[in-house]
């Protein structure tokens, strides 16, 4: 199992996003593969935020040789399925998609919720890391035994 994760900059959500998803489906025996990319070209070639990094590592998760990329249409082919993390991420992807296949594989991360965008506000790195946590667990039980 391939799965991509996405947020607007691939600095804040979708890299914790990654390094929560790979650390759990390691943890479970999951041969998956986790990956992130970013709707916006802002930060490419960055590494995660440094809030990120830090909410990751105090839950022992480590992010920081993460490398921020944009999305690309050529992931379509090459993921399972594309978790993102808010709407405007959703429809942003969605534009992107060439079929239905392609739409198929695109869903939000915390199902019909949205994950809040931290950035400007130092106090939520670590509620959304919990968040993200709650939402990776439930896409491992949905998808370990597919």
């Amino acid at each position: 199992m391939k799965i991509l994760m996405v947020c607007l900059g691939n600095i804040c959500r979708s890299p914790l996003a990654e390094g929560i998803m790979q650390h759990l489906a390691d943890k479970e025996g999951l041969d998956w593969e986790v990956d992130s990319a970013g709707t916006g070209n802002w930060h490419i070639g960055s590494p995660p935020d440094r809030r990120s990094i830090r909410a990751a590592a105090d839950e022992g998760v480590d992010i920081s040789r993460q490398i921020c990329r944009l999305f690309r249409a050529s992931d379509f082919n090459e993921f399972d399925l594309i978790l993102v993390m808010d709407k405007s991420n959703l429809s942003d992807i969605l534009a992107k998609a060439r079929n239905n296949a392609d739409r198929n594989k695109v869903k939000l991360l915390l199902g019909n919720k949205i994950v809040p965008d931290p950035y400007y506000d130092d106090t939520q790195f670590a509620p959304v890391f919990k968040l993200i946590e709650a939402g990776c667990k439930e896409i491992i039980k949905e998808y370990k035994t597919k």
